[in-house]
């Protein structure tokens, strides 16, 4: 059934496998949207009297949208946003009427309140946008105003209960996200080694920029902790599943420094082919070897509780390659050879506390 799977994937042009991705990934945030902005209007509507609400579907779908951390906080700020807007719009605008400089002066006033108050980027941006529909489109003193506020607030309070009822997995995107990460550094730790063997330039260079290019992995991976962390606290679905959450959690901080590692070893390694500065067989293979861990990582985090291979197995890989990573290697070599091993040692430490390992339980593997 998998190799099926993989064929029929394989058939999809290149140029669409990333669109189909990003659809896959983001479908739920796309129902919820959908299902958010629909609940907002008709709870609008039909409980409110309200004739045109639409900011209350609005707010839903800004508080919602497609990035799954801090949706209660957008939630709140919406609604802080238009109400700090609304009202201050509707103070000066009774005073000093409507017009251009009048829409200057309103918005100025509402975002510096709205600084004053909230950090967030998001509460300004509300606040000016309700002024200007104050100072543009509703009366002075009139109730739209207030309207317009619990329309901003039913917005928020669906979104919430979307977030509850029809939650997405807190788990499941975060872990997905660390594994591609992980695949990401095999494939640069495996083109360095072999690069380092051939003395290859190009594909050396090009490992180097893959590995750069892993920050938005990584920051893709610490949103979706951030609303998996979320959903974990507000969603009965999913209560359950805190303490899982929690250890895919602490994988975060150490992976993101074994990447950083790994950046750096791929750096030291494109300056050593430039510089037709060979490096010793025995710490390629190193390299090497450290490449199929991050491939065991990546099988590891996608298994299910239970499945294999678990952290256990992983740390095991990893163990086998620091009893081979001794300072003796380098006793006579210079600096690149020095530096190359040291961010093997280095990103084996961080890989350790990926498996589970506490930092000190890590680098005891090393002495």
């Amino acid at each position: 059934m998998i190799d099926r799977i993989r064929i029929d994937r394989s058939r999809v042009p290149a140029r669409l496998r990333a669109p189909l991705h990003r659809l896959r990934v983001s479908i739920v945030p796309v129902l919820q949207c959908a299902l958010g902005a629909g609940l907002a209007w008709l709870i609008a509507t039909e409980v409110f009297g309200h004739k045109q609400p639409f900011f209350a579907p609005i707010a839903a779908v800004i508080s919602l949208g497609l990035s799954a951390g801090r949706r209660q906080r957008r939630a709140l700020e919406v609604a802080f946003g238009v109400t700090v807007g609304v009202a201050v719009g509707d103070l000066i605008i009774s005073v000093i009427g409507s017009g251009t400089w009048q829409i200057m002066v309103v918005v100025a006033i509402a975002m510096s309140a709205a600084v004053l108050l909230d950090k967030g980027p998001l509460v300004p941006m509300q606040a000016a946008s309700s002024a200007v529909l104050v100072a543009t489109l509703l009366p002075p003193g009139g109730i739209e105003g207030f309207n317009r506020m619990i329309d901003a607030f039913t917005g928020g309070v669906v979104a919430i209960a979307v977030i509850a009822l029809m939650p997405t997995h807190p788990v499941l995107r975060a872990r997905s996200d660390a594994a591609a990460v992980l695949a990401t550094t095999a494939d640069v730790l495996s083109d360095v080694a072999a690069g380092l063997r051939a003395m290859d330039t190009d594909r050396v260079r090009s490992a180097l920029e893959r590995a750069r290019g892993t920050q938005s992995g990584i920051d893709e991976m610490r949103s979706d902790i951030s609303g998996g962390e979320e959903i974990s606290k507000i969603s009965p679905l999913h209560w359950a599943n805190h303490s899982r959450f929690d250890r895919v959690a602490a994988v975060a901080d150490p992976l993101d420094n074994a990447v950083r590692n790994v950046r750096v070893l791929a750096r030291r390694a494109a300056g050593a082919v430039d510089n037709d500065d060979r490096i010793q067989p025995q710490i390629i293979e190193l390299v090497a070897d450290l490449g199929h861990a991050c491939y065991v990582l990546n099988d590891m985090m996608l298994a299910d509780p239970g499945q294999s291979p678990d952290q256990a197995e992983g740390a095991r890989v990893l163990r086998s390659i620091a009893r081979r990573s001794g300072k003796g290697l380098v006793a006579d070599s210079g600096l690149t050879e020095t530096v190359i091993l040291a961010q093997v040692r280095s990103t084996l430490v961080d890989l350790l506390m990926v498996c589970g390992l506490t930092r000190v339980s890590a680098l005891a593997t090393l002495r």
